[in-house]
């Protein structure tokens, strides 16, 4: 079984709050895009993970997609295993939820491979013990998602936006990202309900007025090529451009694929991660089900 596990951006970030237990509560728009990895699963007696495409992950007990074999197999006494082989594309430390993609797409496959017979819902909950993008990344779609992430609404979504994505400098650390918000809070608060209205009506003008991510301003200040990239992508003529997640990766909204295309073709010599991309509706596609040819790219061209 051969699945694409989809990266994915934030139209909005907020923090509204901290929990007892030091988990942040979270107000987020996210959706997937079409930048995705890919996850090989064949049955075996026992399991294994290879990896490819970056040598920055190592196929070790502390990879997702591992932990999420091992936690489905746990949770429902399969007594087999499987062979799985994770290739990288989007980046790591990126923002863009690329750890969390390949969980779920191990989920969600092994679920079928074994037939363990779990529920959308009973895998969310188990992917929350991931990590809290793990329940998104399963679910997919335009997505409102509160508190640690077990708080999920489907939004509307009116259509599919053409983007180019850039990861202009190394990782950050979401521990060092969220230890300089608390140090320095956010001024400005994306307005998220009239950012969901946006979307759902497909104004631009809108979305840019109500858009924010609140760990922005700390992410740039600890990579200034956060700044650059951001500055670049409206030079290119970007209607938006945004960071998503902690950071680094961030990506520019453009009104025609043409756009988009030109952009991607004036950044890609600037950095060694720039991606032609575009918004989707599934975080997850059995590759039979793959698209061939919409006009984009889910690897990086060129």
């Amino acid at each position: 079984m051969q699945l694409e596990a989809r990266g994915k951006i934030n139209w909005s970030l907020d923090i509204t709050g901290l929990r007892e237990d030091g988990y942040h509560l979270m107000d987020m728009l996210m959706q997937p895009v079409a930048l995705s990895d890919t996850v090989t699963l064949l049955p075996a007696e026992e399991l294994s993970l290879s990896t490819g495409g970056t040598p920055l992950l190592r196929a070790d007990e502390r990879h997702l997609a591992l932990r999420a074999a091992r936690l489905l197999k746990e949770h429902t006494g399969y007594p087999a295993g499987a062979s799985i082989t994770v290739f990288k594309r989007i980046p790591v430390g990126a923002g863009m939820g690329g750890g969390s993609a390949d969980a779920a797409a191990v989920l969600f496959g092994l679920n079928r491979l074994w037939g363990t017979g779990l529920s959308p819902a009973e895998l969310e909950a188990l992917g929350l013990r991931l990590g809290a993008d793990v329940p998104f990344c399963l679910r997919g779609g335009l997505t409102r998602t509160r508190g640690i992430g077990e708080l999920m609404e489907n939004l509307p979504c009116s259509r599919y936006y053409s983007l180019v994505l850039i990861q202009p400098c190394r990782g950050l650390s979401t521990r060092d990202v969220f230890q300089a918000f608390h140090a320095s809070p956010a001024l400005q608060h994306p307005d998220t309900d009239l950012a969901a209205s946006a979307l759902a009506s497909g104004e631009t003008a809108l979305l840019r007025k109500s858009l924010g991510n609140v760990l922005q301003p700390v992410s740039v200040a600890m990579r200034p090529e956060i700044g650059r990239a951001l500055r670049k992508l409206k030079d290119c003529g970007a209607e938006l451009a945004l960071m998503t997640g902690s950071g680094s990766a961030v990506f520019g909204v453009f009104r025609t694929q043409a756009r988009a295309r030109a952009a991607y073709a004036a950044l890609a010599p600037l950095w060694s991660s720039v991606f032609l991309s575009r918004t989707c509706a599934e975080s997850i596609l059995l590759s039979e089900d793959a698209p061939c040819a919409d006009g984009f790219s889910s690897d990086r061209e060129g």
